[in-house]
């Protein structure tokens, strides 16, 4: 017999296990394939946009505290 090359475990599948031992099972060590690929895809989707919303919020408050800051400098420096 052939010696069998060590399996790496990827952080997805930790938080597969995490989630659902049984579906981290099936799918890594079963290999068995969803059959639910399209709400997956919708999932998948919603997530993304949904990070998307976030990424802006946090820009969007760097930006207000920007604009804050450079609001002070105009009060303090601008009325001398």
């Amino acid at each position: 017999m052939a010696p069998q090359r060590p399996r790496f475990i990827r952080a997805s599948e930790l938080g597969r296990y995490a989630f659902c031992a049984r579906a981290w099972w099936l799918g890594s060590v079963m290999e068995v394939q969803p059959t639910n690929t399209a709400a997956l895809r919708q999932g998948e989707a919603v997530h993304a946009r949904h990070g998307r919303r976030v990424w802006l919020s946090r820009a969007l408050v760097w930006l207000g505290v920007a604009l804050l800051i450079l609001a002070g400098l105009v009060y303090a420096f601008g009325s001398r």
